[in-house]
């Protein structure tokens, strides 16, 4: 089926409501309960989450414990970094998506005590609770990497999106010199789980295809240096993305994870199976090791047999209700399961920790699952991108069959990205998705 603009756009504005992407749910009766919901985190996840919840719950008090007066859009990080949106773009003030009748607490969480049932903040607050959400995200960090600082992003050829929108717009500064004057150019990608795992993978398609659109194709020596001896985790996908380079110069060096940068000599040292080795650069992007945040990882919360290092939550992987504790969920990054670190999982993980919440405080099983939906549009060039979809088994679980095919560069894909995927966020954040 082949769609022109005036379609697409009908099917974004109108039509993408009643697609998978943005489901819409048939409300019954509000639950009546006296129950204390805590939700850690107001980012998309928590917030998302405390919104549906607002209409199902007659009764219940809702508290959300998040320090960040900001909400990231973050799926935007990734066209700051190209020079394609303006940092604001990924900016907006947490409390405008906060439903009315729940109490924020503007304050970061201290200590999770699971066996008494109880919240500390940094500030001395003590909440207990009936109900506990685990929705904080998850951390950078920047100090695992010898000799990196984020005072270094947008200098020396170095380069980090993650670490806001700010220290994307540095990234477009030192990525759009090194695109103009060429050299070596090596991306990064951490051995932990990550969000958005596709991201690197978007930084290192989209700075290629600006210096080809600048003439500076025989400038640059682009070098992915990828965690494993994968590009991607799906396998299919994985070998899209290696024909792509291939077709386009970029040279992939498997299982090289940066361990150091020397910014004055603009060197990076790598572990590999075969020890560590040096590698010279004009220009880096530094994608860090990502972790639960510390209250998590000294919560006892954590997997104890796997991420030992990570210190992701122990939930069930598919209906994020921990496995010890029935009275606590977790939701998005933080959550220990084998897919879901992006904007898109949180939209489907979301109406299962509802379900499974509210059916409880019902007195009756939830039947909601999740299947590890996993969705990445994942740019190749200015105005073309692959629409990847997959689930726990790496199976392509693709929204549009028939319209958007996962492995192909299309238009379509890319206006997804620019034009539906904010909306559909928003939509998110506002519990109508």
């Amino acid at each position: 089926m082949n769609l022109d603009r005036r379609q697409f756009l009908t099917l974004a504005g109108g039509g993408l409501a009643a697609s998978p992407l943005i489901s819409g749910t048939v409300r019954a009766e509000p639950v009546k309960t006296s129950a204390h919901i805590v939700i850690l985190g107001a980012g998309a996840a928590g917030t998302a989450l405390a919104n549906r919840l607002s209409g199902r719950l007659s009764g219940a008090r809702i508290t959300i414990v998040d320090a960040r007066k900001d909400h990231l859009y973050q799926p935007g990080l990734s066209l700051i970094a190209a020079g394609l949106k303006p940092a604001a773009y990924a900016v907006s003030q947490t409390g405008q998506w906060l439903p009315a009748h729940t109490t924020w607490i503007e304050e970061r969480a201290a200590e999770i005590d699971p066996e008494a049932k109880r919240v500390t903040t940094e500030g001395g607050t003590a909440l207990d609770y009936d109900y506990l959400v685990v929705a904080t995200g998850l951390v950078l960090d920047h100090d695992a990497i010898d000799g990196f600082s984020l005072d270094l992003v947008g200098t020396n050829g170095i380069g980090a999106l993650y670490a806001g929108p700010d220290y994307a717009e540095k990234t477009w500064k030192a990525a759009q010199h090194y695109s103009e004057t060429g050299g070596i150019g090596l991306f990064t990608r951490p051995a932990t789980e990550m969000k958005c795992a596709g991201a690197p993978l978007k930084h290192t398609f989209l700075i290629d295809d600006i210096a080809r659109t600048a003439g500076n194709a025989g400038k640059v020596d682009i070098h992915y240096m990828a965690n494993n001896n994968s590009l991607f985790g799906v396998p299919i996908v994985s070998e899209k993305v290696r024909m792509l380079f291939e077709n386009r110069g970029i040279s992939p060096a498997y299982s090289h994870v940066l361990k150091a940068i020397d910014p004055g000599a603009r060197r990076a040292t790598f572990t590999t199976p075969d020890g560590d080795q040096e590698r010279d650069y004009d220009y880096i992007h530094v994608i860090p090791p990502q972790r639960a945040p510390d209250v998590v990882r000294q919560s006892g919360l954590s997997w104890a047999d796997k991420w030992v290092d990570q210190g992701w939550v122990e939930v069930d992987s598919k209906t994020l209700r921990h496995r010890r504790y029935a009275d606590i969920f977790a939701l998005g990054d933080v959550a220990g399961v084998p897919k879901g670190k992006t904007a898109a999982s949180v939209k489907w993980q979301v109406p299962v920790v509802e379900d499974h919440l509210v059916a409880t405080l019902a007195g009756r099983d939830g039947t909601e699952s999740y299947n590890g939906y996993t969705s990445c549009p994942l740019i190749t060039r200015i105005g073309r991108a692959m629409l990847i979809e997959f689930d726990y088994s790496n199976n392509l679980v693709p929204s549009f069959p028939g319209v958007i095919a996962p492995l192909e560069e299309l238009w379509i894909s890319w206006l997804m990205k620019e034009v539906a995927l904010k909306a559909t966020y928003n939509a998110m954040l506002r519990g109508r998705a």
